[in-house]
């Protein structure tokens, strides 16, 4: 039997033949165009699908990747935001110990300006029934009532001076002034009951007006010398931190070594620091304060560095310091723990030095009736005389009243003399090349 051979193909099935050719790599194609797209598509998603919960900016990214960072554009954002005023607002610190109260509101009564905020701290060692008097006496004056500027600080401390309590107390009357005025003044001034002032405040007020208000005026020192011997390596104990009856500190045998994390400082326990720079030492956004406060805890005559070291190791402040503790002080050479107490020989010497104030004063010394007379014009309990006076004499009772303009200002003598001590620091050759050293 014969096999029969399959038919031959006819032009239909060629071209049906012809178009499954490239139908196929066409359809590979295809599909091969859609797995890329698809893919394509996946991987943006997922990309942006990751950066949307990414914990880490880009670093284009404007806010900051740091809490500290945040903090401080918060707070420069804050200043930025308060434009200087006109006349220059002062926050106080005025302390004292047992038997100060007299020399106290003598002292408060020569500071006193109604732009400026007090906060008098009379120690835990002063009797409880001496506070009080100076309380009554401070919440009666009809000056004080108005203005309302005034602070006692009820619940005292108890202050050593050799120990780290001057600091805690410091620090204490600091958080008061920015909780009750947190924007209403410019800078911080420490003083004690032996301080007095050689200028009235519309001297000081008027002086202030033309300065820089991020000037911090504070003597410092980093040739510490025999201080790395005596007072850093040594380890003390103040009593002053867990005791309510006041005693000297007290030596550990162990010494320590220099810190390495930040460089020490020295200088004067009395300055005038500015608003920006309190407000760093009690919120401390990078730690730094905090971690030297516990530091000098252990460090005998701490107020004589803590300030110092903190403004110094912050290259935001660090250039913001004019070496003077504006005032005149008398010291032995070389000098021991305390100065001289002035007296009526004293009184060309603070005069001719410009400064705006002078310590260390004995209660009810001559020297300071000298000083009322014919250096502030003032009569015995009663304020020194400036525009606010005569404005306050001259305004209807109970109208808001406010020095507002340097033109309310009534400047003497004592601003020029006190132009002449600042235009002199500010000026002197190499000020920029003496900042923190």
């Amino acid at each position: 039997m014969m096999e029969s051979k399959p038919p031959s193909p006819g032009p239909a099935s060629a071209t049906h033949h012809s178009h499954r050719r490239w139908a196929v790599p066409l359809l590979a194609s295809v599909l091969l165009s859609s797995l890329l797209i698809s893919a394509s598509l996946f991987f943006s998603s997922s990309r942006a699908l990751l950066l949307s919960f990414s914990p880490l900016p880009s670093a284009a990214a404007a806010e900051p990747l740091f809490v500290e960072a945040k903090l401080r554009q918060h707070h420069q954002a804050a200043a930025a935001a308060r434009p200087p005023r006109a006349v220059p607002r002062i926050a106080y610190l005025v302390s004292g110990s047992a038997g100060d109260g007299v020399a106290l509101r003598r002292t408060l009564r020569a500071l006193y300006h109604p732009a400026n905020r007090y906060v008098v701290h009379l120690d835990l060692e002063a009797p409880a029934r001496e506070r009080a008097e100076l309380a009554a006496a401070l919440r009666a004056d009809p000056v004080y009532a108005r203005f309302r500027n005034v602070r006692v600080v009820t619940r005292a401390n108890l202050v050593t001076y050799r120990g780290p309590t001057m600091v805690a107390n410091t620090l204490h009357a600091a958080a008061i002034l920015l909780r009750d005025g947190a924007a209403d003044w410019d800078w911080f001034i420490n003083l004690s009951a032996s301080d007095y002032p050689l200028v009235s405040q519309d001297d000081l007020l008027y002086t202030l007006s033309s300065l820089p208000r991020e000037l911090n005026f504070i003597e410092h020192t980093s040739d510490i010398g025999w201080k790395e011997y005596q007072r850093a390596k040594p380890v003390i104990v103040d009593p002053g931190l867990y005791s309510l009856q006041k005693s000297d500190v007290f030596w550990i045998t162990e010494k320590r070594s220099v810190p390495t994390a930040f460089k020490l400082f020295t200088g004067s326990a009395w300055m005038m620091l500015t608003h920006h720079f309190i407000e760093y030492c009690i919120w401390g956004w990078d730690n730094l304060p905090r971690t030297v406060l516990m530091y000098y805890a252990n460090f005998l005559s701490s107020p004589e560095g803590y300030f110092h070291t903190v403004i110094c190791n912050v290259p935001e402040f660090r250039n913001t310091t004019v070496n003077h503790d504006l005032h005149f002080i008398s010291w032995d050479n070389p000098p021991k723990q305390h100065p001289h107490y002035l007296t009526l020989n004293d009184f060309d010497g603070m005069l001719n030095s410009n400064a705006p104030f002078a310590r260390k004063f004995g209660r009810e010394d001559p020297v300071l009736d000298k000083i009322d007379q014919e250096i502030l014009g003032r009569q015995p309990d009663g304020f020194v005389p400036g525009g606010w006076l005569d404005l306050l004499n001259t305004t209807v009772k109970g109208k808001h009243f406010a020095v507002e303009r340097v033109e309310d200002l009534r400047p003497g003598p004592g601003a020029q003399r006190l132009k002449k001590l600042v235009t002199g620091l500010l000026t002197q050759e190499g000020f920029d090349d003496k900042h923190c050293v």
